[in-house]
């Protein structure tokens, strides 16, 4: 199917002032509307003529939704706080430095100015079949293009597939999961706060979405508890040019060591399934483990365990094995 890149349809554009407005804008509107962040996911659909809402909620004017607030529990980030305010924030980076360091691999200086932390964590798919238009699984039809004997499938998932092989590409996801996060989400029923793993979803839940917001839901921050502040952490992101790539594997990991044991650790890797991926099994394994080669060898077989590549993209399965083992030696080995 052929892609027009022509103007961008004629839409009726809000600014709300307030949350509150903002979600008044979206009961009023339903379905017909699309909510703006930083717009770097958005205007791509626009331009595209793929996604063509009726009405756009610029989230850009709610004051409340942006900047970073430190206490002695952590720290609280608004959702519309761009990736550069979060690469720079001195508490972020003294304390929570696995975070600045997925920023700063998300995108190039310009990108990171105008995204923001929860555009950055509530991207759609980058499938290319999906995000051409054509009538996927993923967007309402009865086919995944990607997964046929001619499909094009580099870049996505080895994991937990089901119909649908795309993976998320956020690369702030798997250090806040790793850092336990949790998500604030407001809508018709109100305030819930959910942790960050449970905010993406896969394709066995819903095959439409890849994170638990519906029409009338708005995340506004996310709270990152000073449970792991300080730890050592270790962030890496594998893709093909190093700077505004999306992820062919990233991996993130936040450590405590008593001596020379693995005290406790929270692994995750991203751009292998539809959801960023904890490894709890890993990290039950390595628990009490020296941070070693031995270690670090165990836990990349065991991370790998399950995985079913498809027809182009085998390559991650040894990709994703040595991240995780890097992961557990840690950066200075």
């Amino acid at each position: 199917m052929a892609v027009i890149r022509d103007v961008i349809p004629a839409f009726e554009l809000f600014q709300p002032t307030s949350v509150d407005d903002a979600l008044s804008l979206q009961a009023r509107h339903g379905a017909k509307a699309w909510v703006l962040a930083g717009g770097l996911d958005s205007f791509d659909w626009f331009k595209d003529r793929i996604k063509r809402p009726e009405v756009v909620i610029d989230l850009s004017q709610v004051r409340e939704l942006r900047g970073i607030r430190a206490d002695a529990n952590g720290l609280e980030i608004g959702a519309m706080t761009t990736l550069t305010e979060v690469l720079r924030h001195p508490v972020v980076r003294e304390k929570y430095g696995i975070l600045p360091d997925a920023a700063e691999a998300a995108a190039s200086p310009q990108i990171r100015n105008q995204g923001t932390i929860g555009g950055n964590v509530s991207q759609d798919a980058r499938c290319w079949y999906y995000r051409g238009g054509w009538p996927c699984y993923r967007a309402g039809g009865n086919i995944c293009y990607a997964d046929t004997p001619t499909g094009l499938n580099r870049e996505h998932a080895i994991l937990d597939a089901n119909r649908c092989v795309a993976v998320n590409p956020s690369d702030t996801a798997p250090a806040l999961i790793a850092l336990d996060a949790k998500f604030v989400v407001r809508g018709p029923k109100g305030e819930r706060v959910v942790n960050a793993e449970d905010y993406f979803i896969g394709p066995s839940i819903d095959i439409t979405r890849m994170t638990i917001l519906k029409p009338g839901d708005l995340l506004t921050s996310i709270r990152i508890p000073s449970t792991w502040a300080g730890s050592q952490f270790y962030f890496e992101k594998a893709r093909d040019r190093k700077v505004w790539d999306f992820a062919l594997v990233n991996v993130a990991a936040a450590v405590v060591t008593s001596g020379s044991a693995i005290e406790r650790i929270r692994l995750v890797v991203n751009g292998v399934a539809a959801h960023p991926v904890r490894l709890t099994a890993v990290e039950a394994a390595v628990q009490g483990k020296p941070r070693n080669e031995e270690t670090a060898k165990m836990a990349g077989e065991l991370a790998i365990q399950g995985a079913e590549p498809l027809q182009y993209n085998g390559f991650k399965v040894p990709l994703m094995r040595n991240l995780v083992m890097r992961a557990i030696r840690g950066a200075a080995a």
